[in-house]
């Protein structure tokens, strides 16, 4: 796989300010329940009836929304889905990928403490609900209409 820059919460939010969009790739209820404010939503797994299954669509309604110079933050909830959306990012071509590293939550440890906590935990700016134009829906249908 691909090497992926992981960065903190707070250095997410500084990269941002700089002009990296911030892709939330957890599923579209995990996005409207809350997340970084002005992020986009691309989930990289789909809830389903047997739980939840790969996006067959991540990377094409990634390619329809940015360039592959695009400077894009992946988050997820905790760091694994975001940090495998980031690989498959990298693989894929994208040249300014990085990971949030501990998610909107955080980070825990075997017993379930907070090691390092998430965007939310940290209190950064958030918002919920699905803003027009970046919610997933929106942005799949302008690849499948």
């Amino acid at each position: 796989m691909a090497d992926v820059t992981r960065i903190s919460p707070q250095e997410a939010l500084e990269k941002m300010r700089d002009g990296y969009a911030y892709v939330d790739v957890r599923s579209e209820g995990e996005f409207v329940e809350g997340h970084p404010e002005g992020a986009v939503n691309v989930p990289i797994m789909l809830m389903g009836a047997n739980g939840m299954t790969p996006n067959p669509s991540f990377l094409e309604v990634m390619t329809a929304t940015f360039l592959k110079d695009a400077k894009i933050v992946v988050g997820c909830k905790t760091g694994g889905r975001s940090l495998r959306a980031a690989e498959a990012l990298a693989a894929h071509g994208y040249l300014n990928v990085l990971d949030q590293r501990a998610g909107w939550d955080g980070v825990r440890d075997p017993f379930g403490q907070i090691r390092e906590p998430g965007w939310s935990r940290a209190g950064l700016p958030a918002e919920k609900g699905a803003p027009a134009g970046c919610a997933y829906g929106d942005l799949k249908a302008k690849v499948m209409p």
